[in-house]
C-alpha cells in the first residue's frame, strides 16, 4: 500500500502542516532532484549558498512550475524569466509579492530576511490567494500521482493563481495543497473539495474539510486554532496562537486542552521505514473570561 493509503485509515490531519512562516518560491520548470537543493537543478555551489541564506532567514525555499508545462512562464515572450513568489504567513502581517529574475542566481540579490516582516515592496503585490499543490514525484510517488490531477483541476478554475510545487512536508497526506500567503495547508482533498477550499479563502474564510493547519504555528498551535475554528465562525486572519491559548483580534481568548496520542508504525513516505506517529488531539476548548476593564 502507498504511504497515503496507510495514513488515511486512522491518522488525523490536524497539526500536520510543516511549520513555515516565510516563503521564497522559485519557478523552475527543469528537472527537480529528490531535494531541490541537492545540486541536481541549481548546481552544488548555488544550492549550498541558498540553503545557508534560507536557514539564516528562517524561510522555506521551494520550486514551483505551471501545471502540465515545462517552460518558463515569467517575463516577456522573447526573454523568459523566472517567476519568484515571496510570502509571509503570520496572520498579523500576511502578504505575497511577485517578481522575476533572469536566472536562479538572481535569488542571491534578494534579502531573504525581509520576508519575516511587513511587505517589503521587493515585488508586485499579489491580490488573489496563490495555490501550491505538491507534485514532487522524485520525493514521493503519491505527490505526483495524486497531486498533478488536482493542480490541473484547480488551474482550470483559478488559472495562473495555481502552481505545482516541490515537497511541502507530509507525503502521506497527498494530495497536499498550500494556500499563500496564509499558509493554510490541506491534504486528502479531491478536485471538487480543493476548489471549495480555494473559493473559501478568496472569500476571507477557512474551509475546515481537509485542513491540516496553518503553517505559521507549531503542531500544538495548529490543533488549538483548528479546535476553536470548529466552534466559532472567524475570518482568515482573525486568530493567533499563544502557547495553547487562541486569541481573537477582538480580545476573546480560548484555552485548548491538547493530548498526545500514539498510532501504530507506518511509513512517512513510500518505501520508508515504518515509525510510530503521535497525533495531537484537542480534548477540550474553554473560553476564558475577559478581565474587567
Amino acid at each position: 500500500m502507498t504511504c497515503s493509503a496507510v495514513s488515511a485509515v486512522d491518522e488525523r490531519l490536524a497539526g500536520t502542516a510543516a511549520q513555515v512562516t516565510g516563503w521564497v518560491c522559485l519557478e523552475y520548470p527543469g528537472g527537480w532532484g529528490r531535494d531541490i537543493l541537492d545540486g541536481t537543478a541549481l548546481g552544488a555551489e548555488l544550492a549550498d549558498e541558498l540553503r545557508v541564506r534560507a536557514d539564516a532567514a528562517g524561510v522555506r525555499l521551494m520550486f514551483i512550475r505551471r501545471p502540465g508545462r515545462s517552460v518558463l512562464t515569467g517575463g516577456d515572450p522573447g526573454r523568459p524569466a523566472y517567476t519568484v513568489l515571496l510570502a509571509q504567513s503570520h496572520p498579523g502581517r500576511s502578504w505575497c509579492e511577485r517578481l522575476e529574475v533572469d536566472e536562479p542566481a538572481g535569488l542571491l540579490d534578494l534579502d531573504f530576511g525581509a520576508v519575516a516582516g511587513e511587505a517589503p515592496g521587493m515585488g508586485r503585490p499579489v491580490e488573489n490567494p496563490v495555490v501550491l499543490v505538491c507534485a514532487h514525484g522524485k520525493r514521493d510517488q503519491c505527490c505526483a500521482v495524486f497531486g498533478r490531477p488536482i493542480a490541473a483541476a484547480l488551474a482550470s478554475e483559478f488559472g495562473d493563481d495555481v502552481w505545482e510545487c516541490s515537497h511541502t512536508g507530509g507525503h502521506r497526506f497527498a494530495p497536499s495543497m498550500i494556500l499563500l500567503p496564509s499558509g493554510y495547508t490541506y491534504g486528502r482533498l479531491g478536485a471538487a473539495a480543493s476548489i471549495t477550499a480555494v473559493r473559501a479563502v478568496r472569500d476571507g474564510s477557512v474551509e475546515r474539510t481537509g485542513l491540516r493547519g496553518r503553517s505559521v504555528w507549531d503542531a500544538r498551535g495548529q490543533v488549538a486554532e483548528m479546535a476553536v475554528r470548529d466552534r466559532v465562525s472567524v475570518g482568515t486572519n482573525e486568530l493567533s496562537v499563544e502557547g495553547d491559548t487562541v486569541v481573537h483580534v477582538d480580545g476573546r481568548r480560548w484555552s485548548v486542552e491538547i493530548e498526545k496520542t500514539e498510532l501504530p508504525p507506518r511509513p512517512a513516505s513510500c518505501g520508508a521505514v515504518s515509525k510510530p506517529v503521535k497525533p495531537l488531539i484537542a480534548r477540550d476548548v474553554r473560553e476564558l473570561r475577559q478581565p474587567y476593564q
